[in-house]
């Protein structure tokens, strides 16, 4: 490690954590849904907002970008010293609808701190981690000992979709030989986590179709079935009697790490007393290196609009989350494929491939800069790193792996399990945030020759 010691780093981020704290609730503040067609100005203005906070952390050329029909993003540099790499800083500005602001303890845009966390919508996916760049760039007085490029996205929620284009466009302002990318999360507030698998995603809209119209359930019943109950039996047939993925001829594995307690997974999930977990393996077998399945929507008549008809179509949105190794075009076509064998009674069957496929992926763990990180982290959070899946889809790992292959990518995160990420009453642990930014502080002062 260069000049930099450890504890006058400390000294340095801890004097530049109330400033980056209150910059984060002003973003969070901010409902950038970009997902929302009527909260496209709010992105934009959230983007503009970033935008300010890296000119304001020393940033010498800050740019807003975007393709045709894309959502804004910043790129910001710190030139290198002379003889030193460039980092490449990752986050989103983006954030996931509420699910009902109703349901939140406290309202989703403005940010409450209660027990030592901070609540609000971003406030840990990803806010937090553009906070986390953001305030070791101060903590350093905008002269980090290494090249920094701040690259910070708008649609990462949407399936970063015009990320390939940007990244085509903006390579050469882009290229850089270590990526940290802080969109992940720990296993614990003090214990820090390099993700080092990813499943991947892919989609189908199912449509069954049996009538011309709907008719009615006691004149016809018996003899004539209906459309919703025929992709019930259908959807049924995505699991076994375990609850495991039936769909044949996907990729799975298994994980070397130790068994989560299943008391607290089930206490940090929510899981109802008496609702048994589903499929075979330890807790990070089955959330990491194996396929999941899941029924996201069904259009049907409300129950408060059901009428005595039997319903001639119905139609399901289904989503594969594919276990590292899989590939994603194979797997969503066996998706299709078993959907169309299951569902009965000779009734039409349309499955519609969703565009957007997430490979799953697997980075490799060796070199300088997983050292350096290793110590880093370790240094911050006083106990070592433990390396992990995720049974997340981060689409865009894939897209840096390829766009720059020399660049060793490493995935980090301001996240732990009581975070609720795209839930109700997301939230921050505010002493882990801390923590993340000296781990980050630390890694570019050993990244530095």
């Amino acid at each position: 490690m260069p000049d930099d010691s450890g504890e006058r780093l400390s000294a340095l981020v801890a004097a530049a954590l109330p400033g980056a704290r209150a910059d984060l609730e002003r973003l969070v503040r901010i409902p950038s849904i970009w997902a929302d067609p009527a909260r496209a100005d709010d992105t934009r203005r959230s983007a503009e907002a970033v935008a300010e906070l890296a000119r304001g952390a020393g940033a010498t050329d800050v740019t807003i970008i975007a393709v045709d029909g894309g959502a804004p993003a910043v790129v910001a540099h710190w030139p290198a010293p002379e003889g030193t790499p460039t980092v490449l800083l990752y986050a989103h500005h983006d954030v996931q609808p509420t699910g009902g602001d109703e349901h939140w303890t406290s309202p989703p845009f403005e940010p409450t701190e209660r027990d030592g966390r901070l609540y609000g919508r971003g406030a840990a996916d990803d806010k937090a981690g553009v906070m986390t760049h953001l305030a070791v760039l101060r903590a350093y007085e905008g002269r980090p000992p290494v090249g920094v490029t701040l690259f910070v996205e708008g649609e990462e929620e949407s399936g970063s979709p015009t990320l390939s284009a940007l990244l085509r466009e903006h390579s050469d302002v882009l290229t850089c030989d270590v990526i940290v990318i802080a969109d992940a999360a720990n296993p614990s507030v003090d214990v820090p986590a390099l993700t080092t698998s990813l499943r991947g995603l892919v989609s189908v809209t199912i449509e069954v179709a049996m009538l011309e119209r709907p008719v009615h359930s006691g004149v016809y019943g018996g003899p004539v079935g209906d459309a919703l109950t025929a992709l019930c039996h259908g959807l049924a047939a995505l699991h076994d009697e375990h609850g495991g993925v039936a769909i044949p001829g996907l990729a799975g594995g298994n994980s070397a790490a130790p068994d989560l307690d299943e008391a607290t997974f089930r206490s940090d999930v929510g899981l109802l007393d008496g609702v048994e977990l589903i499929g075979t393996g330890s807790i990070p077998d089955r959330a990491w290196n194996k396929p999941a399945v899941a029924v996201l929507g069904i259009d049907a008549p409300r129950v408060a609009d059901a009428s005595n008809v039997l319903l001639p179509r119905a139609r399901a949105v289904v989503s594969l989350r594919l276990a590292p190794g899989d590939d994603a075009v194979k797997a969503q076509r066996a998706l299709a494929e078993h959907l169309e064998a299951n569902v009965p009674w000779g009734a039409r069957v349309t499955v519609t491939p969703d565009p957007g496929i997430a490979e799953p992926f697997t980075l490799k763990t060796t070199g300088d800069a997983y050292d350096a990180a290793r110590r880093a982290f370790s240094q911050a959070y006083g106990n070592p790193v433990v390396e992990m899946g995720i049974g997340g889809s981060i689409p865009f790992i894939a897209e840096f792996a390829r766009t720059f292959p020399g660049a060793t990518v490493l995935v980090t995160g301001v996240g732990d399990p009581a975070s609720r990420w795209h839930g109700i009453d997301e939230s921050l642990d505010l002493t882990m945030f801390g923590k993340a930014v000296l781990a980050e502080a630390l890694l570019l002062a050993e990244l530095a020759p």
